[in-house]
C-alpha cells in the first residue's frame, strides 16, 4: 500500500483473490477503472474499488453480461445506493438458490421413478431445467429494480420540497376507510411503504404491474400488510367485474402504454359510479437540464427512446382523459433538484432508458470531470421539476 491509502495493481490483485490479469482486463474493459493514476503510471486502487469489486465478480457469478455489468457499475460512489445494491444481490442469490432446490427435488424424484422402473413425466422435468432462461429473467428484473432504486434516490436526497413526492401523491388519494383501491403499474411498492402509517383502516388495496419481478419487489419492501393483495397483469385487460374500485392509481405509467384509449375504458369500467382514477405524468420541463447537460458533452446521446412528456404529459394527457371521465382535474407538484454531487447525477443519467451506455462507458473519467465541473461553477446543478396528477371522475349514475 503506498502512503496515501491507495494499492498498486498487484497488491489488489493479491488482496482480492484475483489475477493482475483480471484487473488489467477489467481496467482495458472500463468496468473497474482505477481511482488513481501516479506520476510514474502506476494504476492505483482504493479501498472504495474493493466494494466495486465485490458488485462486479457477485453480478458476474449471477450470469451478467460484462456489458450489464459495466451499465450496474459505472458510478457507485451512493454508500445508500450500494447497501440497496447489496440487498438486491441477496435476493437475487435467494430466487437462484430457490430455483436449483427445484432443479434438485425433481431430479430426486425423477431418480426414484426410474429406481422403481415407473414412467417418468419428462415434460415436467425439462422446464426447470432451461436455468439460462431463468438466469436472464433475474438479470432483467435486477436491472429493471436497480434503476428505479437510483431514480427514486435522486429525488429523495436532493428535492427542495420537504414533502416528497409519495407523501405528495399519496394526499392526492384522499383514501377513505373501507374503500377498495386498485394500483396499476406499482413499481417497487415505495407509494405505500413510504405511507404507510397514514392508511386507513379496512382499506383493501390490490397492488398490480405487468412485471412479476416488480409485484415481487414491491411486496418484500410493504410486507405481509393486512388488506394488501398483489396481482400479475396487464391493464389493458384488468381481471375484475364491472363497478368493483373507489379508486384506480396509475403512477407515471400511462405514457408508457400505446393503447391508452382502451386501457382507459378499462379502467373506467372497473371504477364504481363516483370513483376516482389518479394518474400522474411530467411536463415538458422536467428535468430539462440533465437533457441539456448530456446533449452538451455529446450530442448523439439521448436519454429516452420516446419523451414521455409528448406521450402523455401534462400539457395534453387531460384532452385524452376528459374523452373517457366525466371530469378531471390537473394538481401540480412544485418541487426542484439542487445536486452538489456528481455521482448520484451521473447514476440517474445511467440507468435512463436511452444510448447512453453506448458512449458513456469508455468516456466515464472524462464525463465525470465534465459533471463536476458544472456542479463547482454554481456550488449545486439545478435541475427542474415538472410533475402532477390528474384526478379523473366516473359521475355517480342515476
Amino acid at each position: 500500500m503506498t502512503k496515501d491509502g491507495f494499492y498498486t495493481s498487484g497488491e489488489f490483485a493479491k488482496m482480492a483473490n484475483i489475477s493482475l490479469r483480471t484487473v488489467r482486463y477489467y481496467d482495458k474493459q472500463g468496468v473497474l477503472k482505477p481511482s488513481k493514476v501516479a506520476d510514474n503510471g502506476y494504476r492505483l486502487y482504493s479501498k472504495a474499488d474493493f466494494a466495486k469489486l465485490q458488485k462486479i465478480l457477485s453480478l458476474k457469478f449471477l450470469g451478467f453480461s460484462l456489458e450489464e455489468i459495466m451499465g450496474l457499475t459505472i458510478n457507485d460512489g451512493d454508500w445508500d445506493f450500494m447497501k440497496e445494491s447489496i440487498d438486491m444481490q441477496l435476493d437475487l442469490v435467494q430466487q437462484k438458490i430457490d430455483h436449483l432446490q427445484s432443479v434438485k427435488k425433481s431430479l430426486y424424484e425423477t431418480k426414484k421413478k426410474m429406481n422403481r422402473k415407473e414412467e417418468v413425466d419428462w415434460a415436467q422435468v425439462l422446464p426447470l431445467l432451461h436455468t439460462d432462461q431463468m438466469d436472464r429473467a433475474l438479470v432483467e428484473q435486477y436491472k429493471n429494480a436497480s434503476n428505479l432504486e437510483i431514480r427514486i434516490n435522486l429525488h429523495k436526497k436532493y428535492s427542495q420540497n420537504p414533502e416528497e413526492w409519495f407523501q405528495w401523491i399519496f394526499r392526492q388519494l384522499h383514501l377513505k376507510d373501507g374503500q377498495n383501491v386498485l394500483e396499476i403499474g406499482c413499481g417497487n411498492g415505495e407509494l405505500w411503504k413510504k405511507n404507510e402509517q397514514d392508511i386507513p383502516s379496512n382499506v383493501n388495496v390490490i397492488v398490480s404491474d405487468k412485471s412479476s419481478g416488480m409485484v415481487k419487489d414491491a411486496k418484500k419492501k410493504i410486507g405481509e400488510k393486512t388488506g394488501f393483495q398483489y396481482e400479475v397483469f396487464d391493464c389493458r385487460e384488468i381481471p375484475y367485474k364491472d363497478n368493483c374500485f373507489d379508486l384506480i392509481i396509475a403512477n407515471h405509467v400511462m405514457f408508457y402504454l400505446h393503447d391508452r384509449e382502451n386501457v382507459l375504458h378499462e379502467i373506467r369500467r372497473v371504477l364504481k359510479p363516483g370513483g376516482t382514477f389518479v394518474c400522474s405524468t411530467y411536463g415538458k420541463h422536467h428535468m430539462k437540464e440533465i437533457t441539456q447537460l448530456i446533449q452538451e458533452f455529446d450530442q448523439r446521446i439521448t436519454l429516452s427512446e420516446e419523451t414521455l412528456y409528448e406521450v402523455f404529459g401534462l400539457e395534453n394527457g387531460k384532452s385524452e382523459l376528459k374523452n373517457v371521465f366525466d371530469s378531471v382535474k390537473e394538481v401540480k407538484y412544485e418541487d426542484a433538484l439542487m445536486v452538489d454531487q456528481a455521482e448520484p447525477l451521473i447514476s440517474y443519467i445511467v440507468s435512463c432508458h436511452g444510448n447512453q451506455q453506448e458512449y458513456l462507458s469508455q468516456r466515464y473519467l472524462e464525463f465525470k470531470e465534465f459533471v463536476q465541473k458544472k456542479i463547482e461553477k454554481n456550488g449545486a446543478f439545478h435541475i427542474t421539476k415538472e410533475a402532477g396528477v390528474f384526478v379523473s371522475k366516473k359521475k355517480n349514475e342515476a
